[in-house]
């Protein structure tokens, strides 16, 4: 329920002298004018979610701004005073991506870090995602902080926090750092004023020591010197992989890469796209025609933060195809897995990740090849607590989300659209070097080890009311589960709230051995599998699809890919989403 006289005393609260005066007239305009918008900018504090503090930017503390920001900042500092290995020596390294007010933002942090007492390593202009997380545990950091959105329109602005380990914080740290946000009662409490001879600036040489990090990860260099001519085309889409993705792929030996100069200029008005998603195709668009103009066969985008990455691939009739996260996924652990066992570079103690919402056919390689599967969570913090949790026990070797993330080695704690770039390069030469393109690749695959297609559908639902729907949602499907769907029997469910897997065959119930998250998965008598959550980053609900079979010839892709998406339809028919 939306308390509006709460709401309004909240807001006239920004009006006093402690805010500036652009703060002020903007929540004047929100008080005396716009309700509405009044109601979305303060009926909530942000919180941190999958990927951290995220919001549109403007005043109000459900937005990003330098205050919200601040808040945040000083309680990420009081949680480190008290949690900290050593609090006298605290060190935190900064990084920020292309998007509007991310540069000041970050000095605004640094500044405050500063003012703590801290050490802050600041880098000197934008860098991606992964090489902040290097730089953490290259410097002996005890966490960092990423201002970035990622892929979100360009109104979004974001607070990444990581931790020690370079991974994105946990529980209990995140919830120990909202509280602490939570204690700060006003922005006077915000210390500011910092020492600025203890921002230490990064640069080239942390670049340099980053990118001979992502160069180690090569497996089979020698097809690389063989087919160094390959076609590649890449876009940043305005974003941070403008310069470094080049300088990795130069280094792998790539001689043939194309970028497009229209999206290599960093941009947070991002001009030429209507989203800088690589999951959608239309960000792509200009990469594919320029691919068609240099007769490339391979196009490859970075999001703004560079942890992302979307791949289109040229298919036997000429025409791209964008992959989806689970398709280069796919490809990415065959190559990886494959080609270490090939080598005789596999002991034994190998494992991969890859979440609860991503094609089993990850976990189907890997098994089959010997080597260990962990599912995890949505969202790569999860990825990095269970690697910190194995670490000098386990080998982790590779892994990745559907939503376009992916990690192949143990040098950083978060995705890495760098690495993950070169390492789909190295596998087109190695299938070009086998007389293949990487669709064909794909195809062998899916005959080897399952023909599995995904789909995911997201219903959104805006502001304050839109929340309460979701809210609503889900409670509904929870108190209230469904027995069958589109035909099919609901053999089983879990509910990762309560942490209870349910046999609706046999009513037994056993644990789920993970923390407990709003999500929902509906396994049916036909294999579908059927996955819901409400978003940590965006104000939508998602439901994710999988349906498999076999492939007994690659004649037959086109054939059973079709079946499975009628499948897959009618279940999305019959829970009525479109």
């Amino acid at each position: 329920m939306i308390d509006i006289d709460e709401i309004r005393k909240k807001a006239t609260s920004w009006l006093g002298e402690e805010f500036d005066e652009p703060t002020r007239r903007e929540v004047q305009n929100l008080l005396d004018n716009d309700e509405k918008g009044l109601i979305d900018a303060f009926y909530q504090d942000l919180e941190f979610g999958t990927g951290g503090l995220r919001g549109i930017m403007g005043a109000g503390t459900n937005r990003m701004n330098r205050y919200t920001l601040g808040m945040a900042t000083q309680g990420f500092a009081n949680y480190l005073k008290k949690h900290a290995d050593n609090p006298s020596a605290i060190k935190v390294a900064i990084a920020h991506d292309c998007r509007n007010n991310s540069s000041y933002f970050a000095r605004v942090a640094a500044d405050i870090f500063t003012a703590n007492g801290f050490v802050a390593y600041l880098f000197e202009s934008l860098r991606p995602t992964p090489e902040l997380s290097y730089a953490i545990r290259l410097y002996g950091c005890d966490g960092g902080v990423n201002i970035t959105a990622s892929h979100n329109p360009k109104e979004y602005n974001g607070y990444k926090v990581s931790w020690n380990d370079g991974g994105q914080v946990v529980s209990p740290h995140d919830k120990g750092i909202i509280e602490e946000v939570r204690n700060i009662r006003s922005v006077s409490e915000i210390k500011t004023g910092g020492d600025g001879s203890r921002i230490i600036m990064l640069g080239e040489e942390t670049d340099k020591k980053y990118l001979d990090a992502v160069k180690a990860l090569s497996i089979n260099p020698d097809v690389i010197s063989r087919h160094h001519d390959i076609g590649i085309v890449y876009t940043p889409l305005h974003g941070t992989g403008y310069r470094i993705v080049p300088e990795a792929l130069a280094m792998y030996g790539f001689t043939n890469v194309h970028t497009v100069k229209e999206q290599s200029v960093p941009d947070g008005n991002f001009p030429t796209v209507r989203s800088p998603n690589p999951e959608e195709p239309d960000a792509l668009s200009m990469a594919v025609a320029l691919a068609g103009e240099k007769g490339a066969d391979l196009v490859m985008a970075t999001d703004p933060d560079g942890d992302r990455l979307g791949v289109a691939v040229r298919k036997p009739s000429g025409d791209f195809i964008l992959l989806n996260g689970n398709q280069t996924g796919a490809l990415l652990t065959w190559y990886i897995i494959s080609r270490k066992k090939k080598n005789g570079e596999l002991r034994g103690n190998e494992y991969i990740i890859y979440t609860i919402v991503t094609s089993d056919l990850l976990g189907s390689i890997a098994g089959r090849n010997g080597v260990k599967s962990y599912r995890v969570l949505t969202g790569f913090k999860f990825f990095a607590e269970l690697m910190r949790d194995l670490e000098g026990r386990e080998k982790y070797i590779g892994g990745g989300e559907e939503s376009f993330g992916y990690l192949a080695g143990d040098y950083v704690r978060d995705k890495d659209g760098v690495s993950a770039i070169t390492l789909i390069a190295e596998a087109a030469a190695w299938a070009r070097d086998n007389g293949k393109s990487l669709w064909e690749l794909l195809l062998d695959i899916y005959a080897e080890y399952g023909l599995y297609r995904e789909k995911l559908v997201n219903v959104v639902r805006k502001g304050a009311e839109g929340a309460a729907e979701i809210k609503s949602m889900m409670e509904g499907f929870r108190s209230n589960p469904p027995h069958e769907i589109a035909g099919s029997k609901v053999i089983m469910y879990n509910d990762y709230l309560t942490l209870v897997s349910t046999d609706t065959v046999t009513g037994e119930k056993s644990p789920l051995q993970m923390e407990k998250s709003n999500v929902l998965q509906f396994f049916l008598a036909d294999g579908t599998k059927i996955s819901v959550r409400p978003s940590g980053t965006e104000p939508k609900i998602k439901f994710y699809f999988s349906a498999n079979t076999a492939l007994s010839d690659t004649t037959h892709f086109e054939t059973e890919w079709e079946a499975l998406d009628n499948r897959i339809n009618a279940v999305i028919d019959a829970m009525k989403l479109k």
